[in-house]
């Protein structure tokens, strides 16, 4: 008698999930944008540029301005957002160069959901900021320089009070699927058209309209390759791509969507459960935290999401590409390191973090920086939003205008100063052209983010933010990343890819220069011993307070691990 096969493992259900780049990068923080009415207004608002002038349902950032009664600046600024944050890498409007992109042009299906989640509320964070950070004199804690150099002058450090935390990604996802579950009947109306019939009935909508809600969820796992939307419903799945498929009823799809997102929700709360029971968690689907593992994890570095790098203190840490599972990286309360993450990304957020420097690779999307003090961030980027910080500089190669929002002081911004061999060819694989490099065009918007959950006074949205002034030609070096962190790691990149404005390039070579000049004086200088040991000890000063004036002591934690 012959033995039966042997079962086949069967394939895990793909499962829905909200897309976590509208939510996270693709709100904006300007009060004409946001409806108090959103289907009423955004079903005229899509009518109106359906009529106007337009290729395939395409319309360009005139259009747009004109439509939503916007600054042309801001509608170019919505159009470049959407393309940040789009379902599809191979869209027109993502794969375009800047010159490129009014002819080519944003779907109004898509610009209409963006404008709809732009209601979206986020999670308040765990833990207080005050507006006025506790300012004390204090001696610096442990350093690089402990154990090598004699006592170190008292220096006068403002220091916040509290650490911001963000929200678990758990927390955050059950958030955006209660936000959906609320709304998506109205969305699905916004991409339905009408037919004869009364009631719901006569509402349907297409396959290609379907297609949109990608921009808001998808099925599978994390950090996996996504089929698209119409695959996974059974109204849709497996049409003839020669034949356009039937368009079915809105309700159909509606109820089909909430039975999804309310599976969902089952999930994450049968996952906290059974986390509050101390039952060990094996879902395929789980977002691991480094927090929620062990208290010495230094990363998470889950492909079914974000690669945390989390409390990091004193020390240098470096991840590169290879040790990284995806393409979206979270560096959250980190304080008084460098950290490096020479590696191609699509998005990079950095939160909570003080008295740091922060090198990003190569960031395709769009990179993050909220709540953060004392911070030098360099990064080469398509977008970069920054919000609620504190004297940070920020070095920049960016092909958009840096985008500033919300409570910020002393900003200060520069161009990109360092290099690593890999960086052309990581830039590259992201699509981060070398020019045109916008870092000296930020643009300020409202002091309040309406999208987080706070009150505000009344009129305070309508206050500007604190923009960002330019970094002193004379203040401003290159950063050397240690040739030891790259390992046998090699690439053709040999110098900063990103040509630098002649009034920095000047400043930069005349302070090399000085260098040489006062090398040779020191050389030639006829002094007796004891003199030549007064101005070595009285460098020695002068240096260690430069280190800790410039931020650049943070380097010498790369030596201090080794």
């Amino acid at each position: 008698m012959t033995e039966p096969p042997p079962e086949q493992p069967q394939p895990l259900p793909l499962r829905l999930h909200p897309r976590r780049e509208p939510f996270e990068h693709g709100l904006i923080p300007l009060q004409k944008l946001i409806f108090t009415d959103a289907t009423q207004t955004l079903t005229s608002i899509r009518d109106k540029l359906l009529q106007s002038p337009n290729t395939h349902n395409r319309i360009n950032s005139a259009i747009v301005s004109e439509t939503l009664q916007i600054a042309p600046e801001h509608a170019r600024l919505v159009i470049d957002t959407i393309a940040s944050v789009l379902y599809s890498d191979s869209d027109p409007l993502v794969v375009a160069k800047p010159d490129e992109v009014d002819a080519v042009g944003v779907n109004v299906y898509d610009l209409v959901i963006f404008l709809y989640v732009q209601s979206y509320k986020r999670l308040l964070v765990k833990g207080g900021h005050k507006d006025s950070a506790a300012v004390a004199d204090v001696w610096p804690s442990t350093s690089a320089f402990d154990g090598f150099l004699s006592a170190l002058t008292p220096l006068q450090l403002v220091r916040s009070n509290s650490r911001r935390s963000m929200p678990s990604q758990s927390d955050e996802e059950a958030h955006q699927l209660s936000y959906l579950q609320k709304h998506i009947g109205n969305i699905i109306s916004l991409l339905a058209d009408s037919v004869e019939g009364e009631g719901e009935e006569s509402l349907v909508i297409t396959m290609d309209k379907f297609e949109h809600l990608a921009f808001l969820i998808y099925f599978g796992e994390k950090g996996l390759e996504k089929t698209p939307l119409s695959q996974n419903a059974p109204f849709f799945a497996n049409s003839d791509s020669s034949m356009p498929a039937v368009p079915v009823p809105a309700s159909q799809v509606h109820d089909w969507i909430l039975q999804n997102i309310s599976n969902a929700l089952d999930r994450i709360s049968e996952r906290a459960a059974a986390k509050e029971n101390g039952q060990s968690q094996t879902s395929p689907d789980q977002d691991v935290l480094m927090t929620d593992v062990s208290p010495n994890f230094k990363a998470s570095t889950s492909g079914k999401g974000p690669s945390f790098i989390e409390g990091i203190s004193k020390q240098s840490y470096v991840k590169q590409a290879h040790e990284l599972k995806g393409s979206f990286v979270k560096v959250v309360n980190c304080h008084e390191s460098v950290i490096y993450v020479l590696a191609p990304l699509k998005y990079a957020t950095v939160y909570g973090c003080s008295d740091a420097t922060i090198v990003l690779g190569a960031v395709g999307k769009a990179v993050r920086i909220e709540h953060c003090e004392r911070v030098h961030v360099i990064v080469a980027a398509k977008r970069i939003c920054i919000a609620n910080c504190r004297e940070c500089i920020f070095f920049l190669g960016v092909n958009q205008q840096p985008l500033i929002v919300g409570d910020n002081h002393k900003l200060q911004v520069a161009p990109y100063n360092t290099f690593y061999p890999q960086l052309e060819e990581h830039m590259k694989q992201v699509g981060i052209d070398v020019t045109p490099n916008r870092w000296a065009e930020p643009i300020a918007l409202g002091l309040v983010d309406p999208h987080d959950n706070l009150s505000h006074p009344a009129g305070v949205s309508d206050c500007q933010t604190e923009s960002a002034h330019h970094l002193d030609p004379d203040q401003f070096t290159n950063f050397l990343i240690p040739n030891w962190l790259e390992g046998q790691a090699s690439g053709p990149t040999k110098d900063n890819p990103f040509p630098l404005p002649d009034v920095y390039l000047s400043s930069q070579r005349r302070n090399e220069n000085n260098l040489v000049e006062v090398k040779q004086i020191l050389r030639e200088a006829p002094l007796e011993d004891s003199k030549k040991k007064e101005l070595s000890s009285a460098l020695h000063v002068y240096f260690k307070d430069w280190l800790y004036a410039s931020g650049n002591i943070r380097q010498l934690y790369c030596l201090q691990g080794e």
